[in-house]
This record gives structure tokens, C-alpha cells and sequence, in this order.
């Protein structure tokens, strides 16, 4: 039997531990813009319905409430124009990146099937092929893949780390092909509600899809929109011919969200007020660490929506991180999301307004 260490690769984030140290030991304190995690307090509205569904000392089902059910499909075409969506073509997770890490396993892929993944990516996609035995590999034009074997095709749009945005066409384009080549595309849209300089479009949008969901699913996380990482709350949509064995496998897996954060996720898509100021909040923390990074001599890419900034200074990513670390700022090296990262790191602005006006003070 394999090692966890032959299957999976070493643990990114343990590699900034001295970084961490170094940055915690300014005067001022530490500045981590490393991890996209929220930290603005969660909407009164989504508490409220998780305290009115707390008394739950039943099992919540998989699939979810009917009016959880009713909550997506409403938000899908709301949001997204998705059409004609049913029950059938939506199904709860618990949380985007359980979903990624196992959906090749729960696709029944293995040794010889393929899962790619964009060149520069989150690093789950690997390990979810990693976890099925299945191979893996990375792409700049999915069109440029041998489509043999090829089962699992990721998109990620916007972005995670580079915050680039697809254009209706291109997605028109890739989905297209896939079709041609019986390839399951699956788009990650979790960073789909925070658009800055673009406005990204779902692959669930009939303009992508001419009008059908065949062969396509869509992954959604309230983690950012909402504040809501700490609740682990996403939900797919699309193809019910994929959904519907994955609601069957998932049944016997036991992977279900717990019923208060479902009454939870049903509050947060039926509002869109607390989204907007939480928009204003972010859109005020990239603009001004935006231009603190390039009065300091950092070039930008990409970075038109997403909670990152993709930047560099023409240098290995690590000397920046360096760089960065005795200034009391913490970052995510580029290369963590593949080599193509190596000159680049990754500026989250997930941070307070008090932390964020310390980087850029510093800067």
C-alpha cells in the first residue's frame, strides 16, 4: 500500500512557517494577506436563521430541504440566467473544496483516466486526481489537450490565484469541444460574485451552453459572497445525469451539510444587500493595496476579479515573500499554484481595513 506522502504532495503552506515568523516579529504585527479567508463578521440575517434552525436533532438529509433546493435554482436564474433549472439539477456540498478533492473519486475515475486543470491553479484540483489514482494534467488552452482517456476537464473562473476572468466566448468555446469529445467540464465559480474590472460569466449561462446542461456542472461557495467559510456551504449545478450518482454516492458517504447551515444558505441566497456591502468593502481593500503594490514597484496581472492581487517584482517569488515578510506583510508564494507562478505572489485583501491600512502604510 502507498504512502499518504507518494500519493499527495507536501503540504504548501508549511514552507511559509519561517516566512509567518519573520513577518509576525514587526512592531507593528503581522499583515497576512496570504490565505483568502474572511474575516468580516457574518451577516445578522444568515445568524439569525442558523439560531432559529439550531434545535435540529435530527439528520439533515444530502440533498438537502426542499426550500434549500427552491434557494439555488432561485439564485441560479437570478444571478446567473441560468434556465430550467430543477431540484434535479442542483445538489448541496460541504464546502467547495470537499467537493473538489473528491469529485474524481466520486466519478468513479482511476489509473488512466485524466483530470486537468488550468496551468496556474488551485492546488486541489492535483490532489483530487491524486486521491482517485487517476493522472493528471495542467493546461493554458484545454484545446490543446490530447482528449484521449481525458475524463474531468476543471475550469476556474475567476481565477484562484491569478484572478483572470474567461470571456463568454472562450467558455462557449471550451464547452464546445468538450461536448465534442465526450470530456465532463467542470467550472469552479466560487470567486463568480466578486468581478472587479470584468464580468465573469457561469458556464450554466445559455450564451455558454446553448441552452443545455449536458455534459457541464458548475461549483458555487458561499464561503466569500456570504462570509461564510467557517459554515462550509457550497452547492453544484448542472448535468443531472452527473448529479443524480453523485446524490446516490454521497447518500452512502454520509456528506451532508447540517440542517442549521442549510436554513443558513436558504437566508443568504434569498438577500443580495449583504453581498453588495460586502463587495464595497473588498472593492476599498484592492484599490488601495493595489496602488500601494505599484507605487512599490509591482507589476499587476490579470487580478480583474477574485480576492487576489497577482503580482511581481521580475524576481523568484520567494526573494518577494522575503521582501515582503520584513515589512511585517505575509503572501502566498506563486508557485504554489504551479511553476508558471514562480516570478509572481499571490496579495489577498481578506484582511481589515485596519491590517490592510498598516500593509499599505508599510509599503
Amino acid at each position: 500500500m502507498s504512502s499518504v506522502s507518494d500519493r499527495l504532495p507536501a503540504f504548501p503552506w508549511d514552507k511559509l512557517a519561517p516566512y509567518k515568523k519573520t513577518a509576525a516579529a514587526h512592531p507593528d504585527g503581522i499583515v497576512d494577506l496570504s490565505v483568502g479567508t474572511p474575516v468580516d463578521p457574518v451577516p445578522d440575517l444568515i445568524q439569525k436563521a442558523l439560531v432559529a434552525a439550531a434545535d435540529s436533532p435530527g439528520y439533515p438529509t444530502v440533498w438537502g430541504t426542499p426550500e434549500l433546493r427552491d434557494a439555488i435554482t432561485g439564485w441560479l436564474g437570478r444571478r446567473l440566467g441560468a434556465r430550467d433549472l430543477t431540484h434535479h439539477h442542483v445538489l448541496p456540498v460541504v464546502g467547495s473544496k470537499e467537493l473538489v478533492a473528491w469529485l474524481p473519486t466520486q466519478l468513479g475515475l482511476g489509473p488512466g483516466d485524466k483530470v486537468a486543470y488550468p496551468r496556474l491553479a488551485y492546488p486541489t484540483y492535483e490532489v483530487g486526481a491524486r486521491l482517485a489514482r487517476a493522472d493528471h494534467v495542467s493546461y493554458d488552452d484545454p484545446a490543446d489537450l490530447d482528449p484521449a482517456n481525458l475524463k474531468l476537464l476543471w475550469l476556474n473562473s475567476p481565477s484562484n490565484p491569478t484572478g483572470r476572468v474567461l470571456p463568454k466566448e472562450e467558455l462557449t468555446r471550451i464547452v464546445a469541444w468538450a461536448r465534442a469529445h465526450g470530456v465532463l467540464v467542470v467550472s469552479d465559480e466560487c470567486y463568480l460574485e466578486l468581478g472587479w474590472e470584468a464580468d465573469p460569466v457561469s458556464v450554466l449561462h445559455p450564451d455558454v451552453n446553448g441552452g443545455s446542461h449536458d455534459g457541464i456542472v458548475a461549483v458555487h461557495s458561499l464561503s466569500k459572497r456570504s462570509n461564510l467559510a467557517g459554515y462550509r456551504a457550497a452547492f453544484i449545478a448542472g448535468d443531472p445525469a452527473v448529479l443524480g450518482p453523485l446524490l446516490e454516492i454521497r447518500k452512502h458517504g454520509g456528506m451532508m451539510t447540517s440542517a442549521p447551515t442549510q436554513a443558513a444558505v436558504v437566508a443568504a441566497l434569498g438577500d443580495d444587500d449583504h453581498v453588495h456591502a460586502q463587495r464595497a468593502r473588498y472593492a476599498a481593500r484592492r484599490t488601495a493595496l493595489r496602488d500601494a503594490l505599484l507605487s512599490h514597484g509591482f507589476h499587476i496581472e490579470h487580478s480583474e476579479a477574485s480576492l487576489y492581487l497577482w503580482a511581481t517584482r521580475h524576481e523568484s517569488c520567494w526573494n518577494t515573500v522575503a521582501h515582503l515578510a520584513d515589512l511585517g506583510i505575509l503572501v502566498a508564494p506563486g508557485d504554489f499554484y504551479g511553476p508558471a507562478g514562480a516570478h509572481f505572489v499571490r496579495v489577498a485583501f481578506t484582511a481589515t481595513d485596519e491590517r490592510v491600512a498598516a500593509a499599505v502604510a508599510r509599503l
